[in-house]
């Protein structure tokens, strides 16, 4: 169990982190789908940095567990909350984008509390 939460725990950092680093060029293609959603541009930096703290806190949490759940914990929310905002626009060809991250973050917190 231990090494199927290490293994989803840096997978899914891996993939926050790099969601993050796109959100750090503010390419184009991220601004124009953030504006069609009703994120407003600013807004940008703190979803990148929401991002970024959880894909940090889950690497940390492969040494202390209880810091691992918190960050997938609250990335899990995070990605609800992209789903919801996604689906309320009524781009729903779009959902494929937040469900994947959203499916990774609620797994690697099932994992997490199993070694908790």
């Amino acid at each position: 169990m231990e090494t199927g939460y290490v293994v989803l725990s840096v997978s899914t950092a891996a993939m926050m982190l790099l969601a993050a680093w796109v959100d750090v060029g503010r390419a184009e293609w991220v601004r124009g789908n953030m504006a069609a959603y009703g994120v407003p541009e600013w807004a940008l930096t703190a979803l990148c940095v929401i991002k970024a703290v959880g894909g940090i806190g889950l690497l940390a949490g492969v040494w202390y567990p209880p810091l691992g759940l918190a960050a997938a914990l609250g990335l899990a929310v995070y990605f609800v909350g992209a789903v919801v905002v996604v689906a309320r626009a009524r781009w729903y060809r779009h959902l494929r984008y937040p469900v994947p991250f959203l499916l990774l973050a609620a797994a690697t917190t099932g994992f997490a509390v199993a070694v908790v």
